[in-house]
């Protein structure tokens, strides 16, 4: 039985989704002893800007204990552009789940797309641009997928390994403290348990459990 934690964790999704989408995870993370809510943002049709002042403020609304994020794809780009953007927020971890942060090459081409930038609305161009080098104090853990079933194997332009969605080498930001390579898609990393107990390591511990070279 897990002892019961006094850290939160928010759980956020990625581009196309909605919270419901990471259910499974947040009943693992909660079994693991934490108290988890999941953020619904509107990842197309919403402003960036909104979104991630949205997030700065529910994550202030948890203060007075640490308070961790973990975000899948879209979602784990939004938490460290907060973390690095907005003050006074709580200590705690970031773990992102298969996050282009150094932009999408998958992304990119469908922009230019007939009706791809309209699919992708609001996050087009940080999708296309990704995040500038990770200089914050907060610990940033990643874990990337190397099962290449997905939309970016369709259209061609992901360098292997990739999870169908995101090469790894598009996880790989400078400056991050862990990074992990697991063998699931791009989705089934939100849903996988073994992903979920190397996101419960990291958020106890600053690192993922049985460390690897990746």
């Amino acid at each position: 039985m897990q002892t019961a934690s006094t850290d939160h964790v928010i759980v956020l999704h990625g581009i196309w989704m909605r919270g419901i989408a990471m259910l499974p995870l947040s009943r693992r993370l909660r079994a693991a002893g934490f108290s988890v809510d999941t953020l619904d943002y509107p990842s197309v049709v919403g402003s960036w800007n909104d979104s991630a002042s949205r997030l700065a403020d529910h994550w202030r609304q948890h203060s007075g204990r640490k308070v961790h994020v973990v975000g899948h794809s879209l979602g784990g780009m939004l938490a460290l552009h907060v973390a690095a953007n907005h003050a006074g927020l709580p200590d705690g971890r970031i773990v992102c789940l298969g996050s282009p942060l150094r932009g999408s090459a998958a992304a990119t081409r469908m922009g230019r797309m007939p009706g791809g930038h309209w699919l992708m609305g609001e996050s087009a161009e940080i999708l296309h641009d990704g995040l500038p080098d990770w200089q914050g104090q907060r610990p940033v853990g990643v874990i990337a997928g190397r099962t290449p079933v997905g939309l970016g194997s369709v259209l061609g332009v992901l360098k292997s390994p990739h999870d169908g969605t995101v090469s790894v080498e598009e996880t790989r930001l400078e400056g991050i403290d862990e990074h992990r390579v697991v063998a699931h898609t791009h989705t089934g990393l939100a849903f996988s348990s073994e992903v979920a107990a190397l996101v419960i390591g990291f958020l106890h511990d600053g690192r993922f459990p049985n460390e690897a070279s990746t």
